[in-house]
């Protein structure tokens, strides 16, 4: 059975206002496997006048127990479909089920983390002189512009909406084409609760840009919230450099796995090339690069090739698959010509290959381990955003260290050592948002994320997040005080004894 979606514009289901349809295809086969509604400019202008209209008049922005009750019902309704929404992710995106349903359940914990927080935007006052005061609120920003990605859809979608309605802000949401179909179905549940305030929510499809420049154009909408490419983050930068907006951006990544000497590489291999397929390493917290210190580089070498190669590509849903297709035949291609491109920069010491076979007709790509020192090299500056590992050295820890902040990413990075000390010491001294100690890719709601550099501007998930959709505003006023009154001492008649 095929799947639809259509726009969410103020309140109701909506077809293209003047768009047609496009096809969604699951990249494990190449087949469709339903159509979205194709919309641009004229469906993202009229979403913007909707939640516009919800915000300046509506009671949502001054409701922090609605918000709350709202984001926990979504999140109960969400439970219940919770296999059927992984399934269609699987299909429409190749992730693994089984990590389809970890998103799914992470979303659902997002959700119920944020429904705590709204009721806790607090402000405070003082009195800086005899009765003059200053009051601080924190104040919703306004409509915010939700610009998602394809390759985690539930999660980078609600790490954005969720603390975007915890504040109080209205949404218009651009869903990624790749993966509209099951963006589409994981909204439904919160549009069909009667106590969503019409216009609070919109959301738009579309193929093209049209959409998403018009959200960052718009002087009707205050806060951009935008995960993908430093490429395409830059130029919303400039675009919105007109209305003089709020931006919160999550961009690309580079990230570095420092191991040091002190490590069981045999035990480590396995779980680094696990860090670098993570959604086929269609993730920017997905291991690029393995620093290795220069005593273990050979057993490095050899360990991480063979836990490579061990990986079982396949379907999404096939459980024995450990790594599935890339998006679509545009990225396996471009991904391909990067590890062709490697020898004249060092070393080919993997080569990913396309599967032939039942997975011919699918986006399968095979992970590829090249060996490129050179620090000025693309394979060191750019970000892969696909199944590839470049294997790096270091003498000690100022050149590990210098080696890991070379490039202009700082989104995320990983310290592997026995030693406790040391593994903070360089923690600390690596620029990037999150560094893991003994692990990679672990990120929950409690903890923020985001990026130095050109890893990109603000944080998501945490306490944080939510400050992204507030304003501070100081309320001054002059109350004036009492002059206390001399009160004279009451004297008695008595006469002492």
């Amino acid at each position: 059975m095929q799947q639809t979606a259509q726009h969410w514009i103020d309140g109701q289901w909506a077809s293209a206002f003047s768009g047609g349809e496009a096809d969604s295809q699951d990249p494990a086969t190449g087949k469709a496997i339903g159509r979205f509604a194709d919309g641009g400019r004229e469906e993202a202008e009229a979403a913007i006048a909707s939640a516009r209209q919800a915000f300046f008049y509506g009671d949502w922005a001054a409701s922090p127990r609605q918000r709350a009750q709202v984001l926990l019902d979504y999140a109960d309704a969400l439970t219940s479909r919770r296999d059927g929404l992984a399934e269609l992710l699987t299909r429409e995106t190749g992730r693994l089920l089984g990590a389809a349903r970890a998103e799914i359940d992470g979303a659902i914990s997002e959700l119920r983390f944020y429904a705590g927080l709204a009721r806790t935007v607090f402000g405070r006052v003082s009195e800086v002189e005899p009765g003059t005061y200053s009051l601080l609120t924190r104040e919703p920003a306004g409509v915010a512009g939700i610009i998602v990605p394809w390759n985690a859809p539930a999660i980078l979608l609600v790490r954005s909406l969720a603390p975007a309605m915890a504040a109080g802000c209205t949404s218009v949401i651009k869903l990624a084409p790749q993966s509209s179909l099951c963006q589409t179905a994981f909204l439904a549940p919160l549009y069909e609760q009667t106590s969503l305030p019409r216009g609070v929510v919109n959301s738009v499809c579309g193929t093209g840009n049209e959409a998403g420049e018009t959200l960052v154009a718009s002087p009707d909408v205050h806060v951009i919230s935008f995960t993908g490419s430093s490429a395409v983050g830059k130029r919303i930068m400039a675009a919105a450099a007109g209305t003089m907006k709020r931006l919160n951006l999550e961009l690309g990544g580079k990230a570095p796995c420092v191991v040091f000497d002190d490590v069981d590489v045999q035990a480590v291999a396995p779980r680094l090339a696990a860090a670098a397929t993570i959604l086929s390493g269609q993730q920017c917290t997905a291991a690029d690069r393995v620093l290795v210190h220069e005593s273990r580089a050979t057993e490095m070498r050899e360990a991480l090739a063979e836990a490579l190669s061990a990986l079982v590509v396949g379907p999404g849903d096939d459980a024995a698959s450990q790594m599935g297709p890339l998006i679509d035949r545009a990225s396996r291609d471009r991904v391909a010509a990067i590890v062709d491109d490697a020898e004249r920069y060092g070393e080919v010491i993997l080569r990913g290959c396309i599967p032939d076979g039942t997975l011919a007709d699918g986006t399968f790509l095979t992970p590829s381990l090249i060996a490129v020192s050179d620090l000025s090299a693309p394979m060191v500056q750019e970000e892969f955003f696909g199944p590839v590992v470049n294997l790096e050295t270091f003498a000690d820890e100022a050149d590990a260290v210098a080696r890991a902040n070379a490039t202009p990413f700082g989104l995320a990075a990983s310290v592997w050592t026995a030693d406790a000390a040391r593994g903070r010491r360089v923690a600390r001294a690596i620029r990037s948002g999150t560094v893991w100690i003994n692990d990679h890719n672990k990120l929950f709601a409690e903890a923020e994320t985001g990026g130095f550099g050109e890893s990109g501007v603000g944080r998501l998930h945490g306490a944080e997040a939510m400050a992204e959709f507030l304003e501070t505003k100081h309320i001054y006023e002059t109350v004036g005080h009492i002059e206390p009154a001399v009160l004279h001492p009451h004297t008695s008649d008595r006469t002492p004894g």
